[in-house]
């Protein structure tokens, strides 16, 4: 297989001048518990085949390598406010905005909820990636405070959040639920009795489009992919971990301002 996957949100298919993609695993080199488009650098894939796979997919946007942008990920809120290609490798952060065209602004993932949002009027898209810490630590406020630093509003902002892990199979236990309560009131309502008395069944894209309308963003949605529930399409960390794998892949999700916006 060579060509790559690529899913789309219809609210952010909707948008003019812009370009997005949520990619799957599907359409690269990579191979084991890798197979196949593994877009991470941060796993212990072979780097050449990662590198392959990382042109591919900005070859979809028609865009070089370089301009296909990911962050050091560290499950953090902070954003990085880019108008170029990083000179000295990327920096630590989980949530990248620009309203440069041409620049494709990327969140790896397998399992956390890659989040991306689009104000097309301003010109302005950012992408995000909101695991449970991240979404509770505030990396979707952050994403829109530095959307609105570059003359972006959020009630005309349109989101959305990606394949990532669903509440079907995000199993907790109640230390989990307590943090939740503790640090972002009313989140109670994300959580529901799991297969035990100590377990809870946590609703991750739930509570970050929650996050995303308290932010003030105008318009969400999920799309509605379990990366867990399917191992053909998507890596997952969790899944790994319970099969005893070594490792896994990374999934990315991007979006760009079209170049001739």
């Amino acid at each position: 297989m060579s060509e790559v996957e690529a899913l789309l949100s219809p609210l952010l298919a909707a948008q003019t001048g812009i370009r997005h993609a949520f990619f799957t695993r599907r359409g690269g080199v990579s191979q084991g518990v890798y197979a196949s488009l593994n877009l991470g650098p941060g796993s212990n894939d072979d780097a050449a085949d990662v590198q392959e796979n990382r042109r591919r997919a900005a070859n979809y946007f028609a865009v070089q390598p370089a301009r296909l942008l990911t962050g050091y990920q560290i499950h953090s809120a902070r954003t990085m406010t880019v108008e170029s290609p990083w000179q000295d490798g990327p920096p630590e952060g989980d949530a990248i905005a620009t309203a440069t065209p041409g620049i494709a602004c990327g969140a790896l993932a397998a399992d956390c909820a890659p989040v991306l949002i689009a104000d097309a009027g301003a010109g302005v898209v950012a992408a995000a990636h909101a695991g449970w810490k991240g979404a509770l630590g505030g990396v979707v406020a952050s994403a829109v405070a530095a959307m609105t630093a570059l003359g972006a509003r959020p009630e005309r902002m349109t989101a959305a959040v990606g394949p990532c892990i669903g509440p079907e199979s995000y199993e907790v236990g109640l230390e989990f639920l307590d943090r939740f309560v503790a640090e972002a009131p009313g989140a109670a309502r994300f959580f529901r009795a799991g297969a035990a008395a100590d377990k809870r069944l946590f609703d991750l894209p739930g509570f970050v489009l929650d996050r995303l309308s308290q932010a003030g963003v105008g318009a969400s949605e999920w799309i509605g992919l379990d990366t867990y529930a399917d191992a053909d399409r998507f890596y997952s960390n969790r899944r790994a971990l319970h099969r005893g794998e070594a490792d896994y892949g990374r999934l990315l999700s991007a979006i760009m301002l079209a170049a001739d916006t």
